[in-house]
């Protein structure tokens, strides 16, 4: 028989398994530029036009900024295929084409 002494632990570790990784938050840092040129206000324009135009996932809190011609993406998702959705149309623009 099992005593609530080792009955306790277990249900404590299967609980944390089953819903302890549910919210995932990077604490990865990245200084998101604030000026754009006309360039990339254009190239910022066409991937949130992009993300919006989406229907998969719910995008419309990703706010885009570029800076060089590299893309960043700032926000909140409501689960990890949103966040990967939202990678692939931005790496799927055409301005990220290698001739």
């Amino acid at each position: 028989m099992t005593s609530s002494r080792t009955l306790l632990p277990v249900v404590f570790l299967a609980l944390t398994c089953a819903f302890g990784c549910q919210i995932v938050r990077s604490s990865a840092t990245v200084d998101i530029p604030t000026a754009e040129t006309l360039e990339d206000e254009a190239l910022s324009k066409s991937v949130l036009d992009r993300l919006f135009a989406d229907k998969k996932a719910e995008l419309s809190d990703i706010r885009v900024v570029s800076n060089n011609g590299k893309v960043y993406l700032s926000g909140m998702v409501k689960s990890l295929d949103a966040r990967q959705q939202a990678v692939k149309i931005a790496w799927k623009h055409p301005a990220f084409r290698v001739s």
